[in-house]
């Protein structure tokens, strides 16, 4: 699936968990390249949850729920990254929520390109119970494009969740330490800026109250605005019902230099 805007192009790859494979403006190849682990490439959805669960065991409503390890000994950004999704037209894409996740559910992206910049909105929809979730965006952006200086993060925030056993929130904060980060921060105190000198500058926009930025590798940084912490549905659950889905939103907004 591939959307077009003067010289911004992306590409959608729906068998790879609906994931945005490919992010180029003005010839610069924004997002890192296709990697054999599905967790470590392009700008995919998270859905029905985003980052860990613990020991992947949580509960709702007095009962206790596990899903499968797939980042041990944790379950790791949802399920939809790693199933296949459907295309409806006009940028809108679907995913059933599959059977590694207890309810019967949706989730829906809407995928909107202009010059300027990307607009995402994600959604997750019950079929029939309430149960809870958070939602959020995992992009790898490259250190290092065709042309210009290296990436420069400019991001601060008042407040970053404790780290605890096995690299799960303990769900206090505490006042954010010197880089590098794998962490989940709040009260932003303004939207996260990506700048290639020289190249590109790219704004993060999002409504939404969480962002994980995971700048320890060498060869790209992952900024990823969330409904919720990692944990999420054991810290700070977002109730599904029937009618009332869970929506997030995102806009990636780029000037060229």
């Amino acid at each position: 699936m591939r959307l077009e805007a003067d010289d911004a192009r992306v590409e959608i790859d729906l068998e790879a968990g609906g994931r945005i494979a490919s992010l180029e403006v003005a010839g610069l190849q924004l997002l890192g390249p296709r990697e054999q682990n599905p967790r470590a490439w392009g700008c995919y959805p998270m859905a029905p949850w985003a980052g860990r669960v613990a020991f992947g065991r949580f509960e709702h409503r007095g009962r206790e729920y596990e899903l499968p390890i797939t980042m041990a000994p944790h379950a790791i950004h949802g399920t939809t990254y790693l199933r296949s999704w459907s295309d409806e037209g006009e940028g809108r894409l679907t995913s059933e929520l599959g059977s590694d996740w207890p309810w019967r559910g949706r989730a829906v992206q809407e995928i909107n390109l202009d010059r300027d910049g990307l607009e995402l909105r994600l959604e997750v929809h019950s079929a029939a119970q309430s149960f809870p979730a958070s939602v959020g965006w995992h992009p790898w952006f490259r250190r290092r494009l065709a042309r210009g200086g290296a990436l420069e993060l400019e991001f601060a925030a008042a407040s970053m969740y404790e780290c605890g056993e096995a690299g799960i929130p303990t769900g206090r904060l505490v006042s954010p330490p010197p880089r590098p980060w794998d962490d989940c921060f709040t009260d932003l105190a303004h939207a996260p800026i990506l700048t290639w000198p020289g190249a590109l500058r790219l704004t993060i926009e999002s409504p939404e109250t969480h962002c994980v930025v995971y700048d320890e590798p060498e060869h790209a940084i992952c900024v990823e605005p969330m409904t919720g912490p990692p944990n999420a549905l054991t810290l700070e659950p977002r109730i599904v019902a029937p009618g009332e889905p869970l929506v997030a939103r995102m806009r990636m907004q780029w000037e060229r230099l």
